[in-house]
């Protein structure tokens, strides 16, 4: 048993040490991970029908095969979701979006989406609105979480309110406009989540805000 766990580890570093991570596309990273991990789960399979560090050598080649060709069409896919994001909303100045491994997300400017105190989104921003959804609805293999953050101005309670309601206009407008409700969750951090200093009305205006963060559908629990 402990003769195919360390066979399992030699294909995986032997997978990952190839290229420094910091060198490689997010396409190419998908792969690597995908390898060491379906190494690994192939190893241990291997080595159970096996019997043997044959078994499970097999195993873990196999299984790197597999695991790296999910990987790589993991970050394909959010790769792709990304340019098509940067392009349709190339011209707007209320939308900023950064990419953070396979998580892409979308940052709401609070002061342009919402009037001081309100929680509707207003008119001007459904342009942006509507392009972000059409794409999300391109790409079902994601699931989405709006979260809403407010500064520190006001009570914590009454931020956290206020921060879930806005989340929650921002979720209804996607639905409305066809993503599917099963893959949008809602979820307001009040003030608790900071991007800038809440000492000046520059930080606090950053801190006003929506983001929808679009997460490769895993099987596991979104961001």
């Amino acid at each position: 048993m402990k003769k195919f766990f360390m066979i399992a580890l030699i294909v995986v570093f032997a997978a990952t040490g190839c290229a420094t991570m910091d060198q490689q596309s997010k396409t190419t990273k998908g792969a690597v991970y995908g390898a060491g991990g379906g190494a690994v789960a192939g190893a241990v399979l291997g080595g159970i029908i096996g019997r043997d560090a044959k078994g499970a050598a097999i195993g873990a080649a196999a299984g790197a095969a597999i695991g790296g060709l999910t990987g790589a069409g993991v970050g394909r896919m959010m790769d792709n979701q990304e340019a098509e994001m940067r392009q349709a909303l190339a011209q707007s100045e209320e939308v900023a979006i950064r990419r953070e491994g396979d998580l892409l997300a979308l940052t709401l400017k609070g002061d342009v989406t919402f009037d001081v105190d309100s929680d509707v989104v207003l008119p001007g921003l459904y342009n942006e609105i509507e392009r972000i959804a059409q794409i999300l609805v391109k790409y079902p293999q994601t699931t989405i979480v709006v979260e809403g953050h407010t500064d520190s101005t006001g009570s914590d309670a009454y931020n956290q309110g206020l921060s879930e309601r806005r989340a929650w206009s921002v979720q209804r407008l996607l639905t409305e406009r066809g993503v599917s409700p099963a893959r949008i969750s809602a979820v307001g951090y009040g003030e608790s989540r900071p991007v800038a200093s809440n000492d000046n009305p520059g930080g606090r205006q950053m801190n006003r805000r929506v983001e929808i963060r679009v997460n490769p559908n895993t099987g596991q629990q979104p961001y």
